[in-house]
């Protein structure tokens, strides 16, 4: 039986640590595996998973021991395996799953330049382009087909399980339009729209993202008569009024993508309107470990940050905007509360 360990002594904690990418590839390989697809709500064995799975019973016991003692499924005392609440976050079919960003954070060019961050530190830089000589999203979407699918459906899970808690979170009482810069498929939208049957939203991104928009934000669609979908670059111009603006993970890119897009904000908003700013926090936040981690890929593969509280607080009000109330939305979310003053 295969028991979670307790808080081991300094020594051997560093030395997990220096094998974290042991626990990632173990991860991996039960997504890909399909390990937490396979297992049913009855504990099963090994062998009987292992036939589900076309693995070798042995290889797989050492794979499933590996991931136990962490939370990832649990061993019982029969030498049968049985899921936790973790392990089912790898399924597919779970509302809540996490199977596709697991995916996500151990693609194979992760493994290529996570060794190089000791460079990317010294230089200030994005080591992505020396591995690879092109563009991350260059490369992701001309070199790695499979690997660009599993960052759309990672950003379409994350996006998904996120927007429900910013509708949750939002005090829309009043507003008649919402416009959502940089909002991908429109998730956050489509939560809004739902919640808020006199709303009107237009979602602002590039015309790659824009023509995959949520299908009930196009034509035809069941939210499309109180929708607009607009493609364009916020970094260049956003030709949308609004009462309200929603900025969701965009502005982790170089600080002058950053100055740009808060500037076409404050330049197409009217005065009084608000501006919702929400990012993941680097400080601040319970969720530390994550951000953090996310933090250092970013500046790998296309040399972003994340923000700290007082860095965004910085960003805004360059850009003159009055901030107001800041707020969790979740682990891992903050929401910026910003009003556009008098001209």
């Amino acid at each position: 039986m295969t028991t979670v360990d307790p808080a081991p002594p300094p020594p051997m904690q560093l030395r997990e640590l220096v094998f974290g990418a042991a626990v990632a590839a173990a991860v991996r390989a039960a997504a890909r595996l399909g390990v937490a697809d396979a297992l049913n709500d009855s504990p099963m064995t090994v062998e009987a998973l292992a036939a589900e799975v076309k693995t070798e019973p042995r290889t797989l016991r050492r794979l499933l021991r590996a991931l136990s003692c962490r939370g990832v499924f649990t061993e019982l005392p029969d030498g049968t395996f049985a899921h936790t609440e973790m392990s089912r976050l790898l399924r597919e079919d779970d509302p809540h799953s996490l199977r596709y960003i697991a995916l996500w954070c151990t693609e194979p060019w992760t493994w290529d330049v996570w060794p190089k961050l000791d460079e990317a530190v010294r230089s200030g830089r994005n080591v992505f382009q020396d591995v690879y000589d092109r563009e991350f999203f260059t490369y992701l979407n001309e070199d790695a087909p499979e690997s660009a699918h599993v960052f759309n459906r990672a950003m379409t899970t994350s996006s998904r399980q996120s927007a429900e808690d910013v509708a949750e979170l939002l005090d829309l009482r009043g507003v008649s339009s919402v416009a959502d810069i940089g909002g991908g498929q429109g998730h956050v939208l489509v939560s809004l729209l739902d919640k808020h049957p006199g709303l009107h939203g237009t979602l602002l991104d590039l015309p790659g993202v824009a023509g995959n928009a949520d299908p009930r934000l196009r034509a035809g669609g069941s939210l499309a008569s109180r929708a607009r979908v607009v493609a364009g670059d916020c970094r260049e111009d956003i030709p949308v009024e609004a009462d309200v603006y929603i900025i969701k993970n965009i502005l982790e890119w170089d600080d002058d993508s950053t100055r740009r897009t808060l500037a076409n904000i404050r330049r197409a908003a009217r005065p009084g309107a608000r501006v919702v700013v929400i990012e993941n926090l680097v400080d601040d936040t319970p969720s530390m470990r994550f951000t953090t981690a996310m933090d250092l890929l970013l500046l790998l593969n296309v040399g972003g940050a994340k923000h700290t509280r007082q860095s965004m607080v910085d960003r805004l009000t360059d850009a003159g905007l009055v901030i107001g109330e800041i707020r969790p939305v979740n682990a891992y979310l903050h929401a910026f509360e910003c009003t556009v003053p008098p001209r």
